[in-house]
């Protein structure tokens, strides 16, 4: 079946040039101008990828990009903006974008990142299903199948790519375990993309687990390497 992806893009040359780029590769492709429409449509295509424009008219992608989220849905997201700032990068991440393509890229660029986040959607759809029942240190319980935890009295839930990191981790607990073998892991062999994709889950993950998010004791970061789990 054809990988379907809904492209929001109001440059009108960008937007029929990479859906005709789609196309050509084999994906099924809506398209639209409008942050309006976006959300519309993608309840009603469900899309297996979208592809937004941050600057849109009516609503911008950071919005559209928060709207998929608070649906629960973990379709890839690839954003597109001619920012290259960092901080424009880390917003959208933190709203829940996977990866991140700065104007002007070439066609080539494009459609390998459409690519990987396809492949690593698929790799990474369900948590691994070797996963132990549970995950325990500190005062952390994490109920793998029921992808929810507790620390100490508080209650907080998991997406399964978090899991997915976690429990990597918890299996070399006390070692050193590099953002390389991470994303190779748990987003795929080829990912094709940024570290910072992982730093913000880590983020996250942090804000979970920790007791204090910004003084982490579990989830240390290992530098110029990757991360390391104290249990």
């Amino acid at each position: 079946m054809k990988k379907h992806i809904l492209i929001v893009e109001d440059d009108a040359h960008i937007r029929l040039g990479l859906c005709e780029a789609l196309r050509a590769e084999g994906y099924e492709v809506t398209d639209s101008s409008s942050g309006t429409e976006a959300l519309p449509l993608f309840k009603q295509r469900k899309p297996d990828l979208v592809v937004l424009d941050i600057m849109l008219p009516g609503k911008s992608g950071y919005d559209i990009c928060r709207e998929i989220r608070a649906t629960k849905s973990r379709v890839p997201i690839l954003m597109l903006s001619a920012k290259g700032q960092e901080v424009d990068k880390v917003v959208g991440l933190e709203l829940g974008a996977d990866d991140y393509v700065t104007k002007p890229f070439s066609l080539r660029e494009f459609l390998a990142r459409v690519q990987a986040l396809l492949r690593r959607s698929d790799f990474t759809a369900e948590p691994a299903g070797d996963l132990p029942e549970e995950i325990k240190f500190g005062k952390v319980r994490i109920e793998t199948k029921a992808l929810r935890g507790v620390r100490g009295k508080e209650k907080f839930e998991l997406t399964p790519r978090e899991l997915n990191v976690l429990a990597l981790l918890f299996r070399e607990r006390g070692n050193a375990v590099s953002r390389d073998k991470i994303l190779n892991e748990i987003w795929g062999i080829e990912y094709y993309g940024t570290t910072r994709t992982l730093d913000q889950l880590i983020v996250k993950l942090r804000q979970k687990i920790e007791d204090e998010p910004g003084e982490p004791v579990h989830l240390l970061t290992v530098h110029g390497l990757g991360y390391r789990l104290d249990a």
